[in-house]
């Protein structure tokens, strides 16, 4: 997709030149700065991507299904800007191919396959939360079913992108190496328009449209309508947990359909408006759409980071290392499982049990002979205040944890 563009421009723009020059050569300041634009979102998603990953796989508690899919998610887009944001900015810096026919089929295939695993992983996680606030007693799904359903995302957008890295090529025009498409029919561009609505619609389109009609349905359910009579803390502490969840994953997709409408208008115009493509700035244009369609793939762990407790507390572990960085024993609390905490809280409150037993009965051979003497005061209401206070801190919290999504 990204390559094709590329070499349109850098052969339209040689034809209306006649000569094999470069009619698009960038100062050195100008490369100096796309440069530094680029390789920051290469550095910000590759890093916080991998550190999505860990958090959730490394972290028993952390393995939801939502956040199942927020692993593939992440994966998508960490492998899409180390493998494809430097190499598609160079070519369309320099328009010229340096890498081989090979590598121009993957490039033309792997985008594409990992913007629909994206966008699908989007869709997918929708359609949990909607299945869980709309209907919470139909069965969920499992982690094996999960692993099954990332799987045919997978195999779904390979599909639908093996069209367009089947028929790449490459081809020296102009005395420079170019990559594109050859699509059948490619003097009418009737395969070209077909395949490029088809992938607009089913990779940016349709999956809004249902992100959309899911979060606006469990939106309405979570703030518009309330469960008559029920009113307890619980009850109350699950909805706003419901809510940050619905609230960050919405905007994650809202940050994803603002940075790829204008990738997706441009493509099309390339198809029916030649003649813009003839224009000197079109490569800048080019170069800007293009880095905002890729740093949507840095801006998800931003997001995770600032609007979710637990990946907040993940990325301070994995950042611990840092000075200005701490991540303290009580927040690590909330990456460990619930089977964890119930059984902290269970040894706690059989040790303060040995404590209090051990304070009642004392030892006779220590007590005082003299009956005149003030006789000290029990510890077993001090210790056994003591431990019903402690005990309950420890409860509402286990609780609070336990209620906390995802």
């Amino acid at each position: 997709m990204e390559a094709s563009t590329a070499a349109a421009v850098s052969a339209n723009g040689s034809a209306a030149n006649g000569s094999a020059t470069n009619p698009f050569v960038q100062t050195g300041w100008q490369i100096a700065l796309w440069s530094a634009a680029y390789a920051l979102v290469v550095l910000v998603s590759v890093v916080g991507n991998l550190v999505v990953m860990w958090v959730v796989l490394a972290h028993r508690r952390m393995r939801t299904v939502t956040n199942y899919f927020l692993v593939n998610l992440a994966f998508a887009e960490a492998a899409m800007a180390a493998f494809n944001t430097l190499v598609n900015f160079t070519y369309a810096v320099h328009n010229d191919w340096y890498y081989g026919r090979a590598y121009c089929r993957f490039h033309n295939f792997f985008p594409v396959t990992a913007v629909l695993a994206s966008i699908y992983s989007m869709t997918a996680i929708a359609a949990d939360r909607y299945m869980a606030i709309i209907h919470p007693l139909q069965p969920r799904l499992s982690a094996a079913a999960t692993k099954v359903v990332i799987c045919v995302i997978w195999l779904l957008a390979s599909l639908l992108s093996f069209p367009q890295g089947y028929y790449s090529t490459t081809e020296e025009m102009s005395g420079r190496v170019m990559c594109f498409i050859d699509w059948p029919q490619n003097q009418t561009q009737v395969s070209a328009i077909t395949y490029q609505v088809c992938i607009t619609i089913l990779a940016y389109v349709l999956p809004l449209i249902m992100i959309a009609y899911a979060y606006i349905t469990v939106g309405i359910t979570l703030w518009a309508s309330a469960i008559p009579g029920d009113s307890s803390d619980r009850y109350h502490e699950q909805v706003s947990a419901k809510r940050k969840v619905v609230k960050m994953m919405i905007t994650v997709v809202f940050t994803f359909a603002i940075c790829w409408l204008p990738y997706h208008i441009f493509f099309l115009l390339q198809l029916f408006e030649d003649d813009m493509f003839l224009e000197k700035y079109i490569q800048q244009v080019y170069l800007a759409i293009m880095w905002l369609a890729m740093s949507s793939t840095m801006y998800n762990p931003i997001i995770y980071c600032c609007l979710n407790d637990r990946f907040r507390v993940g990325f301070k572990r994995a950042f611990q290392w840092c000075p200005f960085i701490h991540a303290s024993e009580y927040e690590g609390l909330e990456m460990k499982s619930a089977r964890y905490l119930q059984v902290q809280n269970s040894l706690y409150k059989t040790s303060r049990m040995e404590t209090t037993v051990s304070s009642v009965t004392g030892n006779p051979e220590e007590e005082p002979e003299d009956g005149n003497k003030p006789r000290r005061p029990s510890l077993d209401l001090t210790s056994n205040g003591s431990s019903l206070s402690d005990t309950k801190t420890i409860s509402e919290s286990l609780s609070f944890y336990s209620n906390t999504l995802p």
